[in-house]
């Protein structure tokens, strides 16, 4: 579909105004009032050697706040939690000549992935403009369909998707913590067309407690700073992310987002001291006693503004 299409198909909706206002780094709507009587988070354990480790149990982890051990409250190992997976692809002009096997591997991983009657994915496509394929859905096919008919063209506005992905669609299921949100995105990182900052998009990211798997569509072997953009975003947000040298190798880069999307933990402790203080709180979740395992999570949350 066409910007012009897509534009025209939303005039005169609430879903307009929806789409319009992520333009807007000035917005009000970007101040998301938080509770954080009870802080929610999904990891995943994993050896040296990248294996899942899923037979831990709660007193087996220690959560740091502000320099002191939090109390665990509920704690569960969670192999079957309801999906909200964003799906970004870059569809400017730098990615043409690789586009069309992209589009391939993406919808391969939703076809494994997906559960109809549990998962949903949204498709976003990110060229000078962020613009919306395929809404919130568990039907594969309209998720394949959305992709199959991207075209690649123009800038990129990956910051704006990011934002737009994380705020205004992967938000919407709530308790958040019932359901496990990701988002898959797949370009080079660079950013030459986006009204919103690295960091506010990062910040929106975590505030949605979005985990961002990235898949580079650099295949020079030679780290650019999109590279580093994009092992930034997974980093925070506790994802991965990959950097398929060939292909071929495209599809494997899928299979091990979802193979971790289905190995993770979940904890909710309730921070003490609670503060309101609307900064960002880092926290970090060890194994005791277990130096040799590796624990990613996303660095921390951010708190509420007290009036």
């Amino acid at each position: 579909m066409k910007r012009s299409e897509f534009l025209a198909a939303l005039a005169g909706s609430a879903a307009f105004a929806q789409q319009q206002q992520p333009l807007n780094p000035e917005d009000d709507r970007n101040r998301i009032v938080l509770d954080v009587a009870r802080v929610n988070m999904l990891y995943t354990v994993s050896d040296k050697k990248g294996r899942f480790v899923t037979d831990l149990k709660k007193e087996d982890f220690q959560i740091v706040e502000l320099k002191k051990e939090q109390n665990i409250l509920e704690f569960t190992a969670e192999s079957d939690l309801p999906l909200r997976l964003g799906i970004l692809v870059d569809a400017s002009n730098s990615i043409r000549d690789r586009f069309r096997f992209q589009q391939e591997a993406a919808i391969e991983f939703i076809n494994q992935v997906i559960r109809p009657r549990q998962d949903k994915a949204v498709i976003v496509s990110y060229d000078t403009a962020a613009e919306l394929a395929a809404d919130l859905t568990g039907d594969t096919e309209v998720l394949g369909k959305a992709i199959r008919g991207l075209r690649p063209g123009g800038g990129t506005a990956m910051f704006d998707a990011i934002f737009y992905a994380c705020r205004d669609k992967l938000m919407q299921d709530q308790p958040r913590h019932k359901f496990r949100r990701a988002m898959i995105v797949l370009g080079d990182g660079d950013d030459n067309a986006s009204r919103y900052t690295r960091d506010q998009a990062l910040e929106m990211a975590q505030k949605a407690d979005v985990v961002v798997y990235a898949i580079s569509t650099n295949n020079t072997k030679i780290e650019r700073e999109g590279d580093k953009v994009l092992r930034y975003f997974a980093e925070e947000t506790g994802g991965v992310a990959f950097f398929p040298f060939k292909l071929q190798d495209l599809s494997q880069s899928f299979e091990n987002i979802s193979n971790e999307l289905r190995h993770q933990y979940n904890v909710l402790y309730r921070p003490d001291p609670l503060k309101t203080d609307g900064l960002y709180h880092r926290v970090d979740i060890k194994v005791k006693g277990r130096k040799e395992l590796v624990v990613r999570a996303r660095k921390g949350y951010y708190a509420p503004k007290g009036s």
